[in-house]
């Protein structure tokens, strides 16, 4: 699948994130993806979940249409955006991850740990993500039961 550009793309991060955030968003900006920056902006300390909220948000609206947040391990990050409902934030390592997350679990935030994994790899997973589809089916029914059980 080719990525239909423009994608909007909404990015978040922590102090800890700020690096690796930064080099996804030029590499999001150099791809011609629509960028929304929820920050930071640098890398004072901040609190994680304040950056979900952003992010879930501009997702939930439909001012992007997926969301990336990155912080230490990425655990912090995915565990405030799922607090948000409609929201299906996946930690991923690997590329294979971030296609699933897409292909079955409808994943529309990508989370990445900046202290887990450098920028090639963050990238490759960020593109695979993008590039993949929800495949829907027998996984469409599975979304449904995760959205009746966060009620």
């Amino acid at each position: 699948m080719q990525i239909s550009n423009p994608l909007k793309l909404a990015f978040g991060c922590d102090h800890a994130g700020y690096f690796l955030h930064t080099f996804l968003i030029d590499f999001a900006k150099s791809s011609s993806f629509e960028v929304i920056d929820c920050g930071a902006f640098d890398q004072s300390s901040v609190d994680y979940p304040d950056y979900a909220k952003c992010v879930s948000k501009k997702v939930l609206e439909g001012a992007a249409d997926f969301g990336v947040l990155i912080c230490g391990t990425g655990i912090g990050m995915s565990i405030a955006a799922n607090k948000q409902k409609g929201i299906r934030a996946a930690l991923c390592v690997t590329e294979y991850e971030a296609m699933m997350a897409r292909q079955h679990n409808d994943a529309n935030i990508l989370c990445l740990g900046a202290r887990v994994i450098g920028e090639g790899l963050a990238k490759q997973c960020l593109l695979a993500f993008l590039k993949s589809e929800f495949l829907g089916g027998r996984h469409q029914d599975r979304i449904q039961k995760i959205e009746i059980v966060s009620k």
